[in-house]
């Protein structure tokens, strides 16, 4: 019964999304998942996901390791999933057919270091979109405090056609060679 509540659940009736739901928007896992949550959904027009900062993520054991500091790329990152699983969310059940795919990064700016420790917020809003590809504003925020911000868009596309093509998946030859995609 509960699995078919989370089902039946329309975007405009879903206002957070937890991990569990986080992780059937979004084809990312450990360790590129870079949300734990979203919170405030209003439809496909804006979200806040919830990014808990830790010591124990791998990319801290070498970027800056005697003073750890989070890589704005993951940042930038955390903002475009928290959107495409805004856009994932409003999809309904046709989100089940579907993947996301980051396309471009503009206007990025870094304002403060993002620290193991702190909860970072990542505040994003539609601009607009256009058939496929969809448009956001980010803003990074940690204790009040504006962190990073910037512009991204993504396609959204058939999960079946992404796959066929080769997008998103390593190649057989590759894998087995030990390179990487």
């Amino acid at each position: 019964m509960a699995d078919e509540t989370i089902q039946d659940c329309s975007a405009t009736q879903m206002d957070a999304a937890d991990i569990a739901r986080v992780m059937q928007l979004l084809p990312h896992r450990y360790p590129m998942l870079m949300i734990d949550r979203i919170q405030d959904i209003d439809g496909n027009t804006s979200a806040v996901g919830i990014k808990n900062v830790t010591i124990n993520e791998p990319h801290f054991q070498g970027h800056f390791p005697d003073m750890p500091v989070m890589p704005g790329v993951l940042i930038i990152e955390a903002m475009a999933q928290t959107a495409g699983a805004t856009v994932m969310n409003a999809l309904g059940a046709l989100a089940d057919t579907k993947t996301v795919f980051f396309m471009t990064i503009d206007g990025a700016r870094f304002r403060k270091p993002v620290v193991p420790g702190d909860v970072l917020e990542l505040h994003v809003k539609l601009v607009r979109s256009r058939g496929a590809v969809w448009k956001y504003t980010g803003k990074a925020i940690v204790a009040g405090a504006l962190v990073a911000e910037a512009e991204f868009s993504a396609m959204i596309a058939d999960r079946d056609g992404a796959q066929s093509k080769g997008v998103g998946a390593r190649s057989a030859h590759k894998t087995s060679k030990g390179g990487d995609a």
